[in-house]
């Protein structure tokens, strides 16, 4: 087990934007950044992160906390997980303490795939490094492709024996058990039989964005074309391949940099030109680029160029996935490489720098790309370029983008020597069947309206109570620490004998201002969490004589570390729009007048709230006690005048 100074050590060095920042492309929104969401689908940033607080939220989603929680919910890391991963990321030594062997059973089993497919990294690229046969077979195929020794380690390239069950038996003699060899598809279990599904083949793991091995590919060296080519761990707790892309891990922070993804298709495109010093390039693996990739090259930049193989086959495949980048708002472009080269062959004929430059200068807008593409097979017959009109303006129709979507109408008119009418026809047509099929749904989908019943007076008093015990947590959080002047009223009367209660004015912290009020009253908290946040919050102030939010931000009880995020950062919600584009300034909540009323009228509210509930109980007992009605009525009465005091004060100037 992790000791606690190992684990204080890193929350006292992670920066939570450093953290962040390798998952998702970051902007500077004034001492905050924000970007866009990595757990929902969005083109407009809702996501924030705050490194004054080392805490981030996600509007979209709900989501927030530290940087630890990030971890757990982006990469399903477990504490410990997260904890390791953020103490190498900072060269952290880590110190263990013995783990009891009920602590060891908790390992779940998503964390024991993930350290089979480690093992099984580490034993496949030791057989490709130092075994006899892993040398001259696997080895010597990678370096005949060119691959230099840095890379090969770089990206833990490896190989797999020649023999039905090496791995497997390796493995099991490890400790490791049959059942998660066998789910992470490691080895194929069949008839009461075992052995090594990548048996004989050169292998390419699969990382996630942090790095963790999801799964492997596997290429055959045989010359039996009854073998496949390639083959890919299944689908498993951990691996799913339509939403990974490989390379994303050792792309990520140059593809934020250089604010570009160039998109291949195999393993060797990605090495290769890596090796060439092209390194913010990822690949869908030979599979159908799906929405989720695409959405995980969105959290790192807005800018996709693919590169497409030479030959027509690759062209035509690629151009099918291009669609849906542009569905999802981000500016595409192209590039074909001469002579039916791929990115592998091509990079391996010029120099780096030959390479770059050809990069930089014949990548083009896709749009144009396609038209000038597909007009070359139009030529002069007039069934295919009308087919090719409508192809296009589908692709245009894509774009959400209207100025940008009015710039391409243009320029393909001008291509295809057509009026931009017809196109804009086209496209309105088009727009104007999407909406005839939504349409149709909706009329056919049709529900009947539900009658929601009031709420009760009772049902309405404690979701107030709730509010206002979450505001007095969010002003001890926001403001407990500040010492400011309150004012009470004493009871007193003029030189005539008038009642006149008198000001008097106090210096209080605002925790002491809140503490002394409720302990005065007796008062406790109904919801539990809020009562397990203020209960924390008075430890805190006992021992340290001050509300420090991280230790709460890291508390070991998830739920107390996420609702403090979420009160944290709730004022950061409306820093999330463009308001100085719009001459609106947002006015900081700082106000020393504005915190004192907040308190007193939060806390006069939360008494009158309770002598209302209490009010509301007598009314409900009075009928079955009917021997202490005189009782019930006369506390009753004492309440209602509690009641129109606190209204009284209310009402005051404070």
């Amino acid at each position: 087990m992790i000791s606690k100074h190992t684990i204080d050590l890193v929350f006292e060095t992670a920066r939570v934007e450093e953290v962040i920042g390798e998952f998702v492309q970051l902007k500077k929104s004034g001492s905050n950044y924000k970007g866009l969401s990595p757990f929902s689908d969005e083109r407009t940033p809702s996501f924030m992160v705050s490194p004054a607080k080392q805490i981030w939220k996600d509007f979209s989603s709900g989501k927030g906390g530290n940087v630890l929680s990030f971890l757990m919910e982006h990469e399903h890391f477990s504490y410990p997980e997260a904890i390791r991963f953020l103490a190498k990321k900072y060269h952290i030594e880590i110190e263990e303490t013995e783990e009891s062997p009920e602590q060891q059973l908790q390992n779940n089993e998503r964390e024991s795939l993930f350290v089979v497919s480690e093992f099984a990294n580490l034993y496949f690229q030791d057989i490709l490094l130092n075994h006899p046969k892993g040398t001259a077979i696997g080895l010597s195929y990678f370096q005949e492709r060119g691959y230099r020794e840095d890379i090969i380690k770089k990206f833990q390239l490896g190989y797999c024996l020649d023999e039905w069950d090496a791995f497997t038996k390796e493995a099991l003699a490890k400790g490791y058990e049959l059942d998660y060899l066998d789910k992470t598809g490691l080895t194929i279990v069949k008839e009461g039989k075992q052995f090594d599904r990548f048996k004989g083949r050169v292998l390419f793991p699969i990382h996630s964005m942090s790095g963790r091995v999801l799964g492997f590919g596997g290429r055959t060296l045989s010359a039996d074309k009854n073998i496949a080519k390639y083959v890919n761990s299944p689908e498993s707790e951990i691996y799913h391949k339509s939403q990974i892309l490989y390379g994303i891990f050792h792309a990520k922070k140059e593809i934020v940099k250089e604010d570009n993804c160039y998109l291949v298709e195999g393993y060797t495109d990605v090495i290769s030109l890596h090796q060439a010093g092209i390194e913010n390039v990822v690949a869908s693996s030979g599979t159908a680029l799906t929405p989720e990739q695409i959405r995980l090259i969105r959290r790192l930049t807005n800018n996709i160029t693919v590169l497409f193989d030479g030959d027509s086959a690759g062209i035509k495949a690629a151009i099918r996935g291009v669609d849906l980048i542009l569905e999802e708002g981000m500016n595409v472009r192209v590039l074909t490489f001469p002579d039916g080269d791929d990115p592998d062959s091509f990079s391996k004929k010029v120099s780096s720098e030959a390479l770059k430059d050809y990069l930089q200068n014949n990548s083009k807008d896709f749009i144009n790309y396609k038209v000038s593409l597909l007009l070359e097979d139009a030529k002069n017959d007039p069934v295919k370029k009308a087919a090719l009109i409508r192809d296009i303006v589908n692709s245009i129709a894509k774009i959400s983008d209207n100025i940008q979507r009015e710039i391409y109408v243009q320029e393909c008119a001008q291509l295809m020597h057509i009026s931009e009418e017809v196109l804009f026809n086209e496209l309105a047509q088009l727009h104007k069947k999407e909406l005839k099929e939504l349409h149709g749904v909706s009329l056919t989908e049709k529900k009947s309206f539900k009658v929601l019943k009031a709420p009760s007076a009772e049902e309405t008093q404690e979701t107030f109570l709730q509010f206002l015990e979450r505001e007095i947590i969010k002003l001890l959080l926001l403001h407990g620490n500040k010492e400011l002047d309150f004012i009470d009223w004493v009871d007193a009367h003029d030189e005539h004998g008038k009642y006149k209660p008198q000001e008097v004015i106090h210096r209080n912290t605002v925790f002491e201002e809140i503490f002394l009020q409720l302990q005065t009253d007796e008062i406790e908290f109904t919801n539990e969490l809020f009562r397990a946040i203020y209960y924390e919050i008075i430890n805190l102030f006992q021992q340290y004589e001050t509300i420090n939010s991280d230790a709460l931000v890291n508390h070991s009880e998830l739920e107390i570390a996420k609702e403090v995020t979420n009160i944290l950062m709730e004022d950061e919600r409306y820093l999330i729009g463009k308001w100085e584009k719009r001459d609106i300034s947002i006015k900081e909540k700082d106000d020393k007048n504005e915190v004192v009323k907040s308190v007193t009228d939060c806390i006069l509210n939360f008494r009158r709230n309770l002598v209302n509930q209490k009010i509301t109980e007598l009314k409900n007992s009075f009928s079955l006690n009917e021997g202490n009605n005189n009782e019930s009525l006369d506390l009753i009465m004492k309440y209602k005048g509690l009641e129109m005091l606190l209204s009284d004060k209310l009402g005051r100037e404070v």
